[in-house]
């Protein structure tokens, strides 16, 4: 699949995004938006996964760490036929299988963990991927989580671990947005200089711009080459991207749009691959 396809298929994922928590009333706009071209390029392109047998023991995993943006994955995994897409309007209601964070008693194809408490599922992916090592199995894990949670000392932690036991079966991701719920990161607490600090615990780093297809695919190649040590791809993104009035906006993080605004935001994101 080339990155004209994938393009298309971001754009139908972002719109997916907004229509969903318009009708939900509530969520999280602003880091679903951010993250989408890495994980349709991850989806589409690199991990092995079928949607057909997602319980497969030869499939890569995938852990959601920053699970408040749950609705790009759900978006995603629609994408991929592992959710049928009118249920995608179920967002966040009683009953359904698509909460407001992944949860892995659901039974969504796709949906390795529960997640949502920040700060866990880099440790949570550690452990899968040193269980893969120690069954000599080439799975890979994937990992993604925000720039925000790097705030979080259980993060360290499990860098320290992945480093130790040479898990270059696993890559993390990490959205470098800017911004959390209350603001800028370098305000609330500064995690720079991330790639320098990841780099001395011993990971491959990776930085990238996040919206680029083709330096998001670029990235996940690298990550895939490196031998015996894990790798981090540093994707430099916009908060809200795709949607003029929620980008680079803190206001965004939690923040459903209205009726108008999502008839705004769907007709600026079919204008941008017209």
């Amino acid at each position: 699949m080339d990155n004209s396809d994938l393009k298309i298929i971001s754009a139908n994922v972002r719109k997916d995004i907004i229509k969903m928590l318009g009708i939900s009333g509530s969520g999280h706009p602003g880091g679903s938006l951010s993250c989408v071209e890495l994980l349709v390029s991850l989806y589409f392109k690199h991990m092995n996964f079928n949607p057909l047998n997602s319980v497969s023991p030869d499939r890569d995993y995938f852990v959601l760490s920053k699970g408040h943006v749950c609705p790009v994955l759900y978006a995603v995994l629609a994408q991929k036929e592992c959710i049928k897409a009118d249920e995608l309007c179920t967002l966040r209601k009683a009953g359904s299988r698509l909460q407001g964070h992944p949860a892995k008693d659901k039974a969504i194809p796709g949906v390795e963990v529960s997640t949502g408490s920040l700060g866990y599922g880099l440790s949570i992916a550690v452990g899968i991927a040193a269980g893969l090592k120690c069954a000599a199995k080439s799975n890979r894990v994937y990992v993604l989580m925000g720039d925000g949670e790097q705030q979080e000392g259980s993060v360290w932690e499990a860098a320290m671990s992945a480093s130790h036991f040479k898990l270059d079966n696993l890559c993390a991701i990490i959205d470098d947005n800017g911004l959390q719920i209350d603001g800028a990161t370098k305000e609330i607490m500064n995690i720079a200089p991330i790639a320098a600090k990841y780099a001395a615990f011993g990971w491959n780093v990776i930085e990238t711009d996040g919206h680029d297809l083709a330096a998001v695919d670029r990235a996940y190649s690298l990550a895939a080459d490196c031998k015996d040590k894990p790798s981090v791809i540093i994707a430099k993104t916009v908060k809200g991207k795709g949607v003029s009035f929620m980008e680079n906006l803190a206001s965004w993080h939690g923040k459903a749009p209205s009726k108008d605004e999502v008839l705004k935001a769907i007709e600026e994101i079919d204008k941008s691959i017209a």
